[in-house]
């Protein structure tokens, strides 16, 4: 009973903080005429419920794909269907053809809102729960520690029910998998990722230790017999997914061809905005952009992006268990963000999910990430005038995440995963407590981010340089970034599996 209370209380408080943020502003609010992505999943929206499936990404008379074309997979235009039937019946203005552009309302507002929240709880949250409840060692207690710390992630929250997008939905889908594989349910598992992979292409960040997992645990059942059979079945699973989510499109070449180039529109260059990744922090002292040709940035980022996920994904394949599959998962997916083609700011939230699923382990230094991933999405926060749900839900899950996970009383050497840096710092420095460098890193990276932040409320950057701040906050966010991609190669590819016994997965 008590832990029914303990659970239904972190649900609560979960739901809360959403839809407390929900009240604040969102994405091109009141900004004619492109507005953002608010208006863009509106758009979506009036063009799917109006014009016929094969309209949907071509640009026609009555589908401008300037304006907010649709650019993800074939089920966000399906869910955008659905969420159109019920904007339909309760006010027909919301979905209309052309008259509805840039449409804004209190009431509309909430519906948005709404479907949301409606996909959270119907999605991602049991997914959290399952998880936590299922694969996290520990007391009930620290079990409902772990999954009301991963549901405050302000990161989520904020580009969820701030900014405006669906995440929950291709995460929690993604999420479901990895359940799906935890459980030896293969065939699910594979079910569950094409579909999150169908929702938003960016689920190819964490497609390849999907990949490796499943054919590291068929080579070892044996591909001349039960492993061969068992890949046949995965195959033949992700081949009918898409098939099925495709199937309206595949009616004429054309058309799944448009879609595809709808997904990947290399045009668009190495990378948009600020964003926390290698290319955009060497621009600012070498323009990539225009001394190299687009041919020249797409090799360099698939030689780098190749180069930093082939230790990880090899070491995956030959010891398809649980934390490995979850170690690849965080090491792969901020692999692509790092140094792939046409990263965004958001991505970064493909990277926090994974590293969601081992806060129960390492909780330092997954708290120290989700808050860096937070803070490096802050220009964008702060576009869209959401300053303050920005600090207090970083300040609450700072805080909080800290104080039920025991995150500095679990913080040794060993806790840590530290033991290749013990090797190397042992000859020279065989004192030196890595521990507690590892601990005043931590405050003093916690003070560098809310000084930045502070200075790009309250300072007005030099009229020479108008984007200081931003690329500032994109510039020591990387310098995280990059820190962490080693440290989690480390622990993946040094250590031996955790001490404590996991589920078995075979």
């Amino acid at each position: 009973m008590e832990n029914w209370s303990l659970i239904s209380l972190c649900v609560l408080l979960g739901l809360t903080s959403r839809w407390a943020v929900s009240f604040h502003s969102y994405s091109g609010a009141g900004k004619p005429p492109m507005f953002g992505d608010y208006e863009a999943q509106r758009h979506w929206q009036e063009v799917t419920y109006n014009l016929p499936v094969h309209e949907w990404y071509f640009n026609t008379t009555n589908n401008d794909l300037n304006y907010w074309g649709l650019d993800y997979p074939p089920l966000t235009a399906y869910h955008s269907l659905v969420c159109a039937y019920v904007a339909k019946l309760l006010n027909p203005e919301w979905v209309e053809l052309y008259a509805s552009r840039g449409y804004e309302s209190h009431a509309h507002k909430l519906f948005m809102r709404a479907t949301v929240l409606f996909t959270d709880i119907l999605i991602y949250i049991p997914a959290v729960l399952f998880y936590c409840f299922h694969f996290c060692d520990g007391s009930s207690k620290q079990k409902v520690a772990a999954a009301f710390s991963i549901l405050l992630y302000p990161g989520l929250i904020l580009i969820d029910y701030g900014h405006f997008q669906y995440n929950s939905v291709s995460l929690g889908l993604a999420l479901w998998g990895i359940l799906g594989l935890g459980l030896g349910w293969d065939l699910f598992g594979s079910l569950a990722f094409t579909l999150a992979l169908n929702y938003k292409q960016m689920e190819l960040y964490h497609s390849l230790p999907f990949f490796c997992y499943l054919l590291g645990k068929c080579i070892k059942q044996g591909l001349t017999g039960r492993g061969f059979f068992h890949l046949v079945k995965i195959s033949m699973t992700v081949l009918v997914t898409f098939v099925l989510c495709w199937m309206p499109f595949l009616s004429d070449p054309k058309q799944p061809l448009q879609v595809l180039h709808r997904l990947f529109p290399v045009d668009r260059g190495l990378f948009e905005d600020k964003v926390a990744n290698t290319w955009c922090s060497l621009n600012v002292l070498i323009k990539i952009k225009t001394l190299l040709s687009r041919e020249t940035q797409l090799f360099l980022s698939f030689a780098l992006t190749l180069l930093f996920v082939l230790p990880s994904s090899l070491k995956l394949l030959s010891k398809p268990t649980l934390w490995q599959f979850k170690l690849a998962l965080v090491n792969t997916s901020l692999a692509f963000f790092l140094f792939s083609f046409q990263v965004h700011e958001k991505s970064i939230l493909l990277v926090a999910l994974p590293v969601c699923l081992v806060i129960n382990e390492i909780p330092l230094i997954a708290i120290w990430f989700l808050l860096t991933s937070t803070f490096s999405m802050l220009p964008l926060l702060l576009k869209d005038g959401l300053l303050l749900p920005y600090v207090v839900t970083s300040l609450a899950f700072l805080f909080l995440s800290l104080y039920l996970l025991s995150a500095f009383e679990r913080s040794t050497e060993e806790e840590l995963r530290l033991g290749l840096y013990r090797k190397l710092t042992q000859r020279w420095l065989p004192k030196l407590n890595l521990s507690r460098i590892i601990k005043w890193k931590f405050w003093f990276s916690l003070v560098a981010m809310a000084a930045l932040s502070f200075t790009s409320v309250w300072l007005k950057p030099p009229a020479k340089f108008p984007d200081l701040f931003p690329v500032l906050v994109s510039a020591l966010s990387f310098l995280h970034f990059l820190g962490f991609i080693i440290y989690f190669n480390q622990v993946q590819l040094m250590e031996p599996q955790r001490k404590k016994s996991q589920k078995k997965t075979n």
